[in-house]
């Protein structure tokens, strides 16, 4: 996680701080590669706490980062999961510049519930910044994901993986929302692991071209499963 440990948002299921953010580390692009390389990693998510007090939302900070792990090795994957950078066209052309094998955007919950789990976010911001960066750069292959048990109807997550397809997204990731303490928002449902891989089926049918879907699964779940240098 880059950009630092305080987000400008409140959203009801995530654990990290809400606080006035410390100014960006100029020295942390340098700082995360040398980290990748001592530990001689191929895959790499890259994601980043919400920077609402940024004009750019951080995006040439995510920019930077990027291009200081492809100085490092330019064969290594890298996968960034953002926020929504408010909408702003040209951050997401700035995070598409630095060639990103894989643009992650998390819709987090259905529509009907995202007023409730997701601070200040938009459910149709999300499809939008997802369909937007697909038509800023239609050769880096985007990703999106779920949680379940938040009182979501099955048709409405069906309805979820339909937008995420017609947005253009090709990886999704459904995973069970699990509460981090008593102040964020309850769990309403737990869903058996023969319901997830019901739904992995589904979402396969539907065009997806990779799906991990599980109780244990999160954003960057054996993310290297999934090889977008040879789709």
């Amino acid at each position: 996680m880059i950009a630092g440990e305080r987000c400008t948002r409140a959203c009801g299921f995530c654990a990290v701080d809400t606080a006035k953010p410390f100014p960006l580390d100029p020295d942390e692009p340098r700082r995360v590669s040398e980290a990748i390389s001592r530990l001689k990693l191929r895959h790499i998510v890259l994601t980043s706490v919400c920077r609402d007090d940024l004009e750019d939302g951080a995006a040439e900070h995510f920019a930077q980062t990027v291009q200081a792990i492809r100085s490092v090795d330019s064969k290594l994957i890298i996968e960034v999961l953002t926020p929504d950078f408010n909408g702003r066209a040209q951050s997401l052309q700035t995070v598409a510049d630095a060639r990103p094998n894989v643009f992650n955007h998390n819709l987090e919950t259905v529509e009907r519930l995202t007023p409730l789990v997701r601070s200040r976010a938009k459910y149709r911001l999300s499809l939008q910044v997802l369909r937007d960066f697909k038509t800023i750069a239609p050769e880096i292959t985007t990703k999106s994901g779920l949680m379940l048990g938040l009182g979501e109807q099955e048709e409405e997550i069906l309805a979820s993986m339909d937008d995420l397809r017609a947005a253009g997204v090709q990886v999704l990731t459904l995973g069970q929302y699990l509460r981090p303490t008593p102040e964020h928002l309850p769990v309403v449902a737990y869903i058996p692991p023969e319901k997830f891989a019901e739904y992995k089926t589904i979402a396969l049918e539907k065009g997806f071209q990779h799906v991990a879907s599980g109780p244990l699964v999160r954003s960057s779940y054996h993310a290297a499963e999934f090889d977008p240098t040879t789709r």
